[in-house]
Protein backbone atom coordinates (compact mmCIF):
# COMPACT_ATOMS: atom_id res chain seq x y z
CA UNK A 1 0.00 0.00 0.00
CA UNK A 2 2.67 2.57 0.96
CA UNK A 3 4.73 1.83 -2.12
CA UNK A 4 2.14 3.93 -3.95
CA UNK A 5 3.13 7.05 -2.01
CA UNK A 6 5.08 9.22 -4.42
CA UNK A 7 7.88 11.65 -3.66
CA UNK A 8 6.32 15.09 -3.35
CA UNK A 9 9.32 17.32 -2.66
CA UNK A 10 11.13 19.42 -5.27
CA UNK A 11 8.63 19.30 -8.11
CA UNK A 12 7.43 22.08 -10.33
CA UNK A 13 4.64 22.88 -9.70
CA UNK A 14 4.91 22.10 -5.97
CA UNK A 15 2.78 19.34 -4.47
CA UNK A 16 -0.81 20.36 -3.95
CA UNK A 17 -2.61 20.04 -0.64
CA UNK A 18 -4.66 17.24 -2.23
CA UNK A 19 -1.51 15.27 -3.07
CA UNK A 20 -0.23 15.67 0.49
CA UNK A 21 -3.60 14.57 1.87
CA UNK A 22 -3.72 11.55 -0.46
CA UNK A 23 -0.26 10.46 0.71
CA UNK A 24 -1.33 10.99 4.33
CA UNK A 25 -4.41 8.82 3.85
CA UNK A 26 -2.25 6.05 2.37
CA UNK A 27 0.16 6.29 5.31
CA UNK A 28 -2.60 6.19 7.96
CA UNK A 29 -4.29 3.29 6.15
CA UNK A 30 -1.04 1.35 6.25
CA UNK A 31 -0.41 2.06 9.92
CA UNK A 32 -3.96 1.33 11.03
CA UNK A 33 -4.69 -1.58 8.74
CA UNK A 34 -7.99 0.04 7.79
CA UNK A 35 -8.93 0.86 4.23
CA UNK A 36 -12.07 2.47 5.58
CA UNK A 37 -12.38 2.77 9.36
CA UNK A 38 -15.51 1.80 11.26
CA UNK A 39 -17.74 4.55 12.63
CA UNK A 40 -16.14 3.98 16.04
CA UNK A 41 -12.67 4.69 14.64
CA UNK A 42 -13.56 7.24 11.97
CA UNK A 43 -12.85 10.33 14.10
CA UNK A 44 -9.44 9.05 15.23
CA UNK A 45 -8.57 7.99 11.66
CA UNK A 46 -9.53 11.38 10.19
CA UNK A 47 -7.66 13.24 12.94
CA UNK A 48 -4.55 11.16 12.20
CA UNK A 49 -4.82 11.96 8.48
CA UNK A 50 -5.05 15.69 9.28
CA UNK A 51 -2.06 15.54 11.64
CA UNK A 52 0.08 13.55 9.21
CA UNK A 53 -0.82 15.94 6.38
CA UNK A 54 0.10 18.95 8.53
CA UNK A 55 3.41 17.36 9.51
CA UNK A 56 4.16 16.45 5.88
CA UNK A 57 3.38 19.96 4.67
CA UNK A 58 5.54 21.45 7.45
CA UNK A 59 8.39 19.12 6.48
CA UNK A 60 8.17 19.92 2.78
CA UNK A 61 7.98 23.66 3.47
CA UNK A 62 11.14 23.51 5.58
CA UNK A 63 13.27 21.36 3.24
CA UNK A 64 15.84 23.06 1.02
CA UNK A 65 17.75 21.87 -2.01
CA UNK A 66 20.14 23.22 -4.61
CA UNK A 67 18.80 20.79 -7.21
CA UNK A 68 16.58 22.00 -10.00
CA UNK A 69 12.88 21.16 -9.51
CA UNK A 70 11.82 17.99 -11.28
CA UNK A 71 9.20 17.94 -13.99
CA UNK A 72 6.16 15.78 -13.15
CA UNK A 73 5.58 14.57 -16.72
CA UNK A 74 9.23 13.61 -17.20
CA UNK A 75 9.27 11.68 -13.91
CA UNK A 76 5.99 9.93 -14.78
CA UNK A 77 7.42 8.85 -18.14
CA UNK A 78 10.57 7.52 -16.46
CA UNK A 79 8.40 5.54 -14.04
CA UNK A 80 6.39 4.05 -16.93
CA UNK A 81 9.59 3.01 -18.69
CA UNK A 82 11.00 1.44 -15.51
CA UNK A 83 7.74 -0.44 -15.02
CA UNK A 84 7.72 -1.68 -18.60
CA UNK A 85 11.30 -2.87 -18.26
CA UNK A 86 10.65 -4.49 -14.88
CA UNK A 87 7.39 -6.23 -15.75
CA UNK A 88 8.00 -6.81 -19.46
CA UNK A 89 4.98 -4.88 -20.67
CA UNK A 90 4.98 -2.12 -23.25
CA UNK A 91 5.00 1.47 -22.07
CA UNK A 92 1.95 3.34 -23.33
Amino acid sequence: MCRNIKTLFNFEPPASDQEVEDASIQFVRKLSGFTKPSKANEEAFNRAVEEVAAAARKLMDSLVTNAEPRNRETEAERARLRSAKRFGSTAE
